[in-house]
């Protein structure tokens, strides 16, 4: 019996409206009848996801910011992690090769000196906003991540870039195919989630997890069960053939995974394509 549930957001348990189904809601909470606790991983701002997860009805613990940020069922912080001021510095002021849009996260919220109304739409559920901020104002202390937004191909080329420049004190990842982002060294969801099992005394064994993202991958390669939506990116699958694939998220596959897992747990699950 797993203890801990993690769960990715985008593409896992949002769907395309950015919420969550009532299939899924209704699974979520069978889980914590179940003594099951909850934890929701996610690239997202803990502001952010207080929205979110207030406008569902649910609540858990919170990873956010893909490792940066570990949250109590209270919002008490568990955990912090930052980027190195002189990387921020040294990566905000390098004149990078690529048209990418900038965005840093702190704990006091998103800020980014383009005003690209289209990124709003994942956030209409919380409210969550950039602010409109000249980058080189703001402190090179307290940053948890930077983001870089372009088309896939640009970030690729944009990530060899900053591998080269930066891969001995940072970490980089795709959070979605138009996000990249530079995080602390050793920091991803996989590590948070290891943190927040020993602050539960349970071990990454005690845990299953879902996701469907790059940002996912040492998450579900490091707990005793690691599911892959069926929406995942290509990469996602190819570097984790032996974990089993579910559903896709539309489909709300994390529910029907659930649901098998609750009533029959021994038995061999068929996902519904």
């Amino acid at each position: 019996m797993y203890r801990l549930a993690a769960f990715d957001m985008d593409g896992t348990l949002l769907m395309r409206d950015h919420k969550m189904g009532g299939t899924t809601l209704n699974a979520l909470h069978q889980l914590v009848e179940n003594g099951v606790i909850l934890t929701f991983a996610t690239g997202r701002h803990y502001i952010d996801m207080k929205g979110i997860l207030s406008h569902s009805g649910i609540n858990g613990y919170l990873i956010t910011g893909n490792g940066t940020r570990v949250y109590d069922v209270e919002g008490e912080p568990l955990q912090s992690m930052d980027l190195p001021a002189e990387l921020v510095e040294f990566a905000m002021r390098t004149p990078w090769e690529t048209h990418a849009s900038i965005h840093i996260f702190r704990d006091n919220g998103w800020f980014t000196d383009r005003n690209d109304s289209a990124l709003l739409t994942a956030h209409k559920t919380s409210g969550f906003q950039f602010q409109l901020t000249a980058l080189d104002t703001l402190p090179l202390t307290g940053n948890h991540k930077i983001c870089f937004i372009a088309p896939h191909q640009e970030l690729v080329a944009l990530k060899t870039q900053l591998e080269q420049q930066m891969g001995s004190e940072a970490d980089f990842c795709f959070s979605a195919i138009e996000c990249l982002e530079v995080l602390p060294r050793g920091c991803n969801k996989g590590a948070a989630l290891a943190r927040l099992s020993h602050h539960l005394d349970l071990t990454l064994a005690d845990c299953m997890a879902f996701g469907d993202a790059m940002n996912d991958k040492e998450m579900l390669s490091q707990v005793g069960r690691g599911l892959v939506m069926g929406n995942a990116l290509p990469q996602l699958k190819q570097e984790l053939p032996h974990l089993q694939v579910i559903g896709r998220c539309e489909q709300q596959g994390v529910a029907h995974y659930l649901q098998h897992w609750l009533s029959s747990p021994h038995l061999t699950y068929s996902p519904e394509f």
